[in-house]
């Protein structure tokens, strides 16, 4: 039976909360997956771990880590047993909900001057009006030269913002739209300015956009026509913060799925000994819109590096040899679940809903309506992971994503599943999820961390 009890004791206690300082200081730092993926790759190499194209051959206790454009990251250990007897795989996602600008987004109107976005993945469009957003990506010049910006969360550098209309004008505009229109998409528009050109001439008409062009010009190198070789995001600006008198919560923005990310991240990086599996953490990309692309799990690039590694261990390797490693492999598809809120609880089935700081949430299906999109973990597998998590003491609870009628949602589980690899959800419980603010217990995040680590120890 697992033990759905408060864990607030003693030693564990100080535990959780050192735990959680780190975690809230990784999370304000990084808010993008390029960010991530260049942190983690600072914090893999200070705990020995090399980049693959440094070995020729690998060995039991090698500490490899793999980059696909900037933004996956797979650290792997290797373990003792041969390959093909199947590998522990934690997979998170490091994308989150965002607006990102077009490939034209700057104009001028009314003395104003704004620019476009297109938002990324499931968000409620009208909680990004009229808080302080963030400029976070990179902007590759026609040069080939990276440039990257990070502009608005410092406390005296910028902040952009959507202005909502005023709730005395909203009535007809606003009022009548359904919630999901409340803010249209093309509405998310932020403002960038509003001082014109010093520069005296006649030949520019928009002196506002023109003076936001010289800002850029002067401060990144770029020109209007680089924005169609840019990535730019806007995120809520601001640092994760406790919540609560006794601050045992953490809110912030893309814990959907950077707490998973970074408890998988943390617990690859503190395995000393040799494990008897070997263990990889995959950071994945785009799973928000599906995870499609070449950064997305529906990629190749979990079956390259896969290849890879089957190669340099063995010293040979072909396509059966893959499949045999995958079939026998198994994962957990870290990503979040949803806690049920005492004020919408009414859209939760109760008895089988995960609540705050009753630990990490193991979910054995997700997807929509008649379980359509998911990936239905065996019985034998929960039972696996059932054992494993109570003899490693780790706190953990059942879950699912509301009502059986009442929506859903997926992971990247079936992906995983697809490829013959035993796989099911383990991750923390959210409030708010997919909002601007996320939050989420420590508790529940200490013993996500502590379920990944006994993962990649397990036999």
């Amino acid at each position: 039976m697992f033990d759905k009890k408060q864990k607030w004791t003693g030693e564990e206690e100080r535990i959780i909360f050192h735990f959680s300082e780190d975690y809230r200081q990784f999370l304000s730092k990084v808010k993008t997956e390029r960010e991530f993926v260049k942190e983690g790759i600072i914090l893999a190499e200070k705990n020995g771990f090399k980049a693959a194209e440094m070995f020729t051959k690998y060995v039991p206790g090698d500490k490899v880590y793999y980059v696909n454009r900037n933004k996956n990251l797979v650290l792997v250990v290797i373990g003792q047993e041969d390959l093909e007897q199947g590998i522990h795989y934690v997979v998170s996602h490091i994308d989150s909900p965002r607006l990102d600008l077009k490939a034209n987004p700057l104009y001028e109107e009314l003395d104003l001057a704004y620019m476009k976005t297109h938002y990324y993945g499931g968000i409620k469009k009208y909680q990004w009006a009229s808080i302080p957003l963030a400029l976070h990506g990179v902007v590759v010049l026609e040069s080939g030269e990276v440039i990257e910006i990070s502009l608005g969360e410092e406390e005296k550098e910028p902040v952009f913002t959507i202005p909502d209309l005023l709730p005395h004008l909203a009535g007809k505009y606003q009022g009548e739209r359904k919630t999901s229109e409340v803010i249209q998409g093309e509405e998310l528009q932020i403002l960038v300015g509003s001082m014109p050109t010093k520069v005296e001439t006649e030949e520019v008409k928009d002196k506002i956009k023109q003076n936001i062009l010289e800002i850029l010009k002067r401060n990144y190198g770029m020109e209007e026509a680089d924005f169609v070789s840019a990535e730019l995001e806007l995120v809520p600006a601001g640092k994760a913060r406790d919540i609560g008198f006794d601050k045992s919560l953490i809110g912030a923005y893309g814990q959907d799925d950077r707490v998973c990310g970074y408890t998988s991240l943390r617990a690859i990086l503190e395995i000393t000994n040799i494990p008897m599996k070997t263990a990889v953490c995959f950071l994945a990309d785009k799973e928000e819109i599906g995870s499609t692309g070449s950064t997305g799990l529906q990629s190749d690039f979990l079956n390259y590096f896969t290849g890879d590694i089957l190669e340099k261990t063995k010293g040979s390797y072909h396509e059966m040899m893959l499949r045999r490693t995958l079939w026998n492999s198994r994962a957990l598809s870290s990503d979040v679940n949803v806690a049920m809120d005492p004020i919408f609880k009414g859209v939760h089935d109760a008895q089988n809903a995960a609540k705050v700081g009753s630990g990490v949430v193991v979910t054995k299906y997700t997807g929509a309506r008649g379980k359509s999109g998911t990936n239905d973990a065996d019985a034998e597998y929960v039972a696996y992971i059932r054992k494993i998590l109570n003899e490693g003491d780790v706190c953990w609870q059942t879950g699912m994503l509301g009502k059986v009628d009442e929506g859903g949602g997926g992971t990247v589980a079936m992906f995983l599943a697809h490829l013959g690899i035993n796989t099911i959800d383990i991750g923390p419980g959210l409030l708010a999820m997919h909002s601007p603010f996320e939050v989420a217990s420590k508790l529940d995040i200490y013993h996500t961390y502590k379920a990944y680590k006994v993962f990649y120890q397990a036999k």
